[in-house]
C-alpha cells in the first residue's frame, strides 16, 4: 500500500499491480507508474541482502552470506553478478495489453483495438465490455 500511495496518494488500491493498471488507464504514462509487484519484490530482496546480511555482519571477520541468486541478483556469463530487475516477460512481448482506444463508449471502427485486430482491454473507457 505504501508504494501505491507514493505514486497516487488518493488511490484506494492495496495491490501494486492493480494500481499500476488503473494509473496507466488514467494517465497513459509509463514513466509515472509504480514498479510491478515482481520488480518491487526483487528490489526488496536486494535491500534485505545489503541491509540485513552485509551490513548486519559488518563486524564479523568471516560473514556467512546466502547465495546472491536467491536475493534479487543473477550471475552473468563472465561469472559476475547484476541485478535481476524482474522475472516477468518484457513489455514488448505483451504490449498488446497496453492498447487503449480512448473510446467513451463501445468501440467503433476507428478504435485502435479493432484496427490492431485485438480485443479491447480493461484500460479503455469501455472497460473491455464491448466485443
Amino acid at each position: 500500500m505504501f508504494v501505491v500511495l507514493i505514486y497516487d496518494r488518493t488511490s484506494p488500491y492495496m495491490d501494486v499491480n492493480e494500481a499500476r493498471k488503473k494509473l496507466f488507464a488514467k494517465r497513459n504514462s509509463v514513466q509515472r507508474l509504480p514498479p510491478t509487484y515482481d520488480a518491487l519484490e526483487q528490489h526488496m530482496k536486494r535491500s534485505v541482502f545489503q541491509g540485513g546480511y552485509v551490513w548486519g555482519q559488518v563486524l564479523v571477520p568471516q560473514p556467512v552470506l546466502p547465495s546472491l541468486t536467491s536475493l534479487g541478483w543473477r550471475q552473468t556469463e563472465d561469472r559476475s553478478y547484476e541485478p535481476l530487475w524482474t522475472t516477468l516477460p518484457e513489455a514488448l512481448k505483451s504490449c498488446f495489453e497496453l492498447v487503449s482506444c480512448g473510446s467513451k463508449k463501445c468501440c467503433r471502427k476507428r478504435c485502435k483495438c479493432k484496427k490492431a485486430n485485438l480485443q479491447c482491454t480493461g484500460l479503455g473507457a469501455c472497460k473491455a465490455e464491448c466485443q
